[in-house]
């Protein structure tokens, strides 16, 4: 990019659920070549960016320490756009609502800096939804007031906010959201108290909207800092004062869900878990994502080559996952040919995912085992059908060998296995957030949906991980996450991810 060519994006990342973040927002994200980010945005979030980015951490949590003043920060922007690159300023909620995105605005102005801003969904919205409190009501609310509870530190509590003037405007049919005043929150409610609001004006708090730690109390206006305390709910926190946080108790829906609460790590490939993340996310769980392999080409093409130029030759092909599906395609189209290579091959597939896969390139499936896993396929085939056969399997450079093995024995003529992929170990996701949340006992479930998984999760965090509560797609994923000293503790009966899904729903509801 030419010198001076440069563009800031002020993104609003959300309240902290990585997926409520706008598209607009995740465009920019994608592509960024320089991120500057909060402390309290979701690492999920910047792997959003193209992994050459360089991702420098900003800090800024109320409360905290803060790596870079707002200075520093306002003069990165300004060095990294001058330097010709797109830059991302990733900030928790909304750029424009108390997080000094108007700042660096300005100062991005004032160098003849081109920005953008991408508005984002503030926590002062979020939080009360979440919790069950709507801001306006028709019979509760007129209106409503984002207000500041965090002033300058030179200030005394409370300067420069008009608390009287705000007590007499909510009552009785205003709503008040206050943020960052979990430090001074006694305070501030004195402060409305003695504006003229009554003590008995309902209120509550929300701590860590949008997240597993999600918490929410709710108390008069005179009992919510003593209700916070005892709790033991710190920052970050929005507070909600006025007759529409009443509508809680009624209304208060996300801990209904039956995942709620819950934190769980999912080690799927990124490309193959977006299905399984959201799912648990509908569930209410929070999802950390944590891919414990990517795919990459094979080695050699050559066996799979080989084998592609005499596919008609074959009477089955064998694929064992949805990846296997995808190399072999992409295989077929990179040497110029299309489905009619295989001729009349019969296909098997290990089970639906696989299935569906094969549907979606137009491959009719003749057989699929009733028990998804490798050797059941022998079965779906049937014995009549192994003997005297040619095999083509593509999978994996490395997998089990049961299966070929089993096929040899039955009889088969010949079974070919041709490396279509290879599974390796990622290295842009670093383990130290998981090994934080292990020690901090934060992670209520590990996902594994093969041996892989399992054997890269340990090779990647170490022997720390011994003791998490995992839950498993099947008997032999299981067997290897226990070898491990893994707790087993959700297992479906049918090994699919939908069943993985309710297996954890069904602990959940137990633990």
């Amino acid at each position: 990019m030419a010198e001076g060519a440069g563009k800031v994006y002020l993104v609003g990342a959300g309240p902290g659920a990585p997926d409520l973040i706008t598209l607009r927002g995740a465009s920019a994200l994608s592509r960024a070549e320089v991120v500057l980010y909060d402390s309290l945005v979701s690492p999920d979030l910047l792997r959003l960016a193209p992994p050459a980015a360089g991702l420098i951490p900003a800090g800024k949590r109320g409360g905290g320490a803060t790596l870079l003043s707002q200075e520093a920060i306002n003069q990165t922007l300004i060095e990294r756009a001058r330097a010709g690159h797109t830059v991302v300023r990733l900030k928790g909620g909304d750029p424009f609502i108390f997080g000094r995105g108007g700042e660096e605005a300005a100062a991005l102005a004032q160098a003849g800096i081109a920005f953008e801003v991408v508005p984002g969904i503030t926590s002062a919205v979020a939080a009360p939804a979440l919790a069950g409190i709507p801001l306006t009501h028709r019979e509760h609310g007129s209106f409503v007031a984002f207000v500041t509870g965090h002033e300058e530190p030179a200030r005394e509590p409370g300067d420069g906010v008009p608390w009287e003037g705000l007590a007499r405007a909510a009552n009785p049919r205003g709503t008040l959201v206050i943020l960052m005043a979990a430090a001074r929150l006694r305070a501030v409610l004195s402060r409305l108290i003695a504006g003229g609001l009554p003590d008995e004006t309902p209120a509550a708090a929300i701590h860590w909207a949008s997240t597993a730690a999600q918490r929410t109390v709710s108390a008069t206006l005179a009992g919510l800092a003593d209700a916070v305390e005892r709790e033991r709910l710190g920052s970050p926190a929005v507070v909600v004062v006025g007759e529409c946080a009443r509508l809680r108790e009624r209304l208060a829906w996300i801990e209904k869900l039956p995942l709620f609460g819950r934190r769980i790590v999912v080690t799927r490939a990124t490309e193959e878990a977006d299905d399984f993340v959201a799912r648990l996310r509908e569930l209410g769980a929070e999802v950390v994502g944590f891919p414990t392999f990517a795919t990459v080409p094979p080695s050699s093409f050559a066996t799979l080559d080989r084998a592609i130029g005499e596919a008609s030759s074959f009477d089955w092909l064998i694929f064992t996952s949805a990846r296997g599906v995808d190399a072999f395609i992409a295989r077929l189209r990179a040497l110029g040919r299309d489905v009619r290579t295989i001729g009349s091959a019969a296909i098997a597939a290990i089970g639906p995912a696989t299935a569906a896969q094969l549907q979606h390139h137009a491959l009719q499936v003749a057989a699929m085992p009733a028990e998804y896993r490798a050797e059941a396929i022998l079965e779906a085939v049937g014995p009549q059908q192994i003997a005297g056969a040619r095999f083509l399997i593509p999978r994996a450079e490395v997998a089990r060998e049961i299966l070929p093995q089993l096929l040899r024995e039955r009889g088969a003529r010949e079974v070919v296995i041709a490396p279509a992929y290879r599974t390796v170990i990622p290295t842009e996701y670093a383990a130290d957030r998981i090994r934080t949340l292990i020690a901090s006992r934060a992670i209520d479930l590990v996902t594994f949906t093969s041996s892989s998984t399992v054997t890269n999760f340990i090779a990647m965090v170490g022997d720390e991980a011994a003791g998490l509560k995992a839950a498993v797609i099947g008997p032999i994923t299981a067997a290897t996450a226990r070898a491990c000293g893994f707790d087993v503790v959700a297992a479906p009966s049918s090994y699919t991810v939908e069943g993985l899904i309710r297996a954890i729903v069904e602990y959940s509801r137990r633990a």
